[in-house]
């Protein structure tokens, strides 16, 4: 083999190599605008969106305001007799709302949480 066959046959390589490059490209190219295509007539055949007079609005007495109260644990009644409870006899909800709605406030002197530092009660 002389040199002049081994330039032909690496040139050659590499002219397939761009050809294979070029092909791959294409193919892409093809699937993305084939993809946009698709996404378009999906989006042709949904239902309209909505007018900004259908859009949902705020009530006419304004917004709903968050609601605080303290509440404590409602305990689950005891059976008497050894009868057993039904789920109609419980509570809906495993706390009430407690008599008391004062606050309890945090007073100087005494410790936020644990391992606070300060001299607890």
């Amino acid at each position: 083999m002389s040199t002049a066959t081994f330039v032909l046959a690496a040139t050659s390589s590499e002219v397939l190599n761009v050809i294979a490059a070029f092909v791959g490209g294409l193919i892409i190219a093809g699937a993305l605008v084939w993809a946009v295509q698709f996404g378009m007539t999906v989006r042709d055949r949904e239902l309209p969106r909505p007018n900004p007079d259908e859009q949902p609005h705020l009530p006419d007495g304004g917004a709903v305001r968050e609601s605080r109260e303290m509440r404590e644990p409602d305990e689950v009644p005891h059976a008497e007799g050894g009868k057993r409870l039904m789920p109609y006899e419980l509570h809906s909800s495993s706390s009430r709302t407690r008599k008391d709605q004062h606050r309890r406030r945090w007073m100087p002197g005494t410790s936020g949480s644990f391992g606070s530092g300060g001299l607890g009660r």
